[in-house]
């Protein structure tokens, strides 16, 4: 099952919709301390960039930000802060993701072996216990994760017989899942009217997420033997491509018709990190991801799709020793969300929590916004300020 991560708003992009981009360090710091207070030290490394962005949503709907001031921490150089209230209806909603979906990607190291026979046993006891207090911290938000905590249940089950599914079975877990969320977001905000548009959103985050993580390990996924959604189903790039970009269109089509995408913040949080996302999937699989009226047929025809160079080798997986420093010294104190480090479960680099901003493919217009031509100029998914 894909763990989402693939919504990381910039920073730059906030200033054109008159947005503080210090929202995100508060949504995040809030989702942190609530996770330590509701669940232990533990709890703060399942902080994940994704649910804070359903904390975003659900403040968005709701015009109403409960705020608190956070004690010195040494992450922000030992000032306070203005974050997030722990107890704010959205925060309780990403801390629930958040402990579900870490318990969700623990499983997943298990199984998939990445974790050494001595670690797999205190692994999985931490995979049941966040599983189990996000399900105490749903009640406490009038969210049912049952059905949820079944789907994700459900996908070893659903691999093994990967030959006789669609691509669309196989993720449907991980939809499910994205759909129960998002649209919790609109009930938490007393919004009824939008929570059809927002599972519907959500679904189609899901399905994005499970195949951009699909297409990135694919090679990886072939040279290790490992289960890979599209290779399982025989997907090839151009049907996986055109199946994110068909997700992407859907979302956008939903968000219009509730008028969620004249909130500022559901542009800035959703819409554009989603379209940042395509490109750069566009450009590594060698794909012309211009203005659609700009792009030559040739380069519209391009093959194959491939990636232009063989995956990089990966990082030896740390030592249960090791893994264990990692864990208790850079996740469960927070440092991960404002410094790089090391994965304790695969032993490659990963960036801050807080990096939320990837200007080299959000805010590269390029070509994009030059001679825009009507109905389908694209100066709407950019997250620069075009100008046009």
């Amino acid at each position: 099952m894909a763990v989402f991560g693939v919504l990381k708003p910039c920073a730059h992009g906030a200033a054109k919709y008159g947005i503080d981009p210090g929202q995100w360090q508060a949504h995040m710091c809030g989702l942190c301390l609530g996770l330590r207070d509701g669940h232990g030290q533990l709890a703060r490394a399942a902080t994940n960039t994704d649910a804070i962005v359903l904390s975003v949503l659900t403040e968005a709907q709701s015009d109403a930000g409960a705020r608190t001031t956070a004690g010195p921490c040494p992450l922000r150089g030992m000032k306070r802060a203005s974050v997030v209230a722990a107890s704010a209806p959205g925060v309780r909603l990403a801390a629930t993701a958040s402990l579900l979906l870490g318990a969700a990607k623990i499983r997943d190291h298990v199984d998939d072996g990445d974790a050494s026979a001595v670690a797999r046993g205190p692994m999985r006891r931490v995979s049941n216990t966040w599983a189990a207090r996000a399900e105490q911290q749903a009640d406490l938000i009038g969210l049912d994760v049952r059905p949820m905590l079944n789907a994700i249940a459900t996908q070893s089950a659903l691999e093994s017989r990967a030959a006789a599914l669609s691509l669309d079975e196989l993720t449907g877990p991980t939809q499910l899942c994205a759909a129960t969320l998002f649209g919790h977001t609109a009930t938490l905000a007393g919004r009824p009217e939008n929570v059809a548009a927002l599972q519907e959103i959500g679904r189609h985050v899901g399905r994005i997420a499970h195949l951009a993580d699909a297409i990135e390990d694919l090679e990886r996924d072939r040279a290790r033997g490992r289960f890979n959604p599209l290779e399982a189903t025989g997907t090839d790039m151009p049907r996986a491509y055109d199946l994110l970009r068909e997700s992407e269109s859907r979302i956008r089509r939903a968000a219009a018709e509730a008028e969620l995408d004249q909130l500022p913040t559901v542009r800035w949080a959703l819409l554009d990190p989603l379209a940042s996302l395509l490109r750069s999937l566009g450009r590594g699989l060698g794909i012309a991801v211009g203005h659609a009226c700009r792009t030559s047929v040739t380069a519209q025809q391009h093959s194959p799709y491939e990636f232009p160079s063989p995956p990089s080798r990966r990082p030896g997986r740390p030592g249960p020793f090791k893994a264990g420093g990692l864990i208790l010294g850079v996740y469960c104190t927070g440092m991960a969300c404002c410094i790089d480090h090391t994965s304790p479960c695969t032993g490659e680099q990963k960036d801050a929590w807080a990096k939320n901003c990837d200007c080299g493919s959000c805010c590269d217009c390029g070509e994009c916004c030059g001679n825009c031509c009507g109905e389908d100029c694209c100066c709407g998914d950019c997250s620069c300020d075009c100008g046009c």
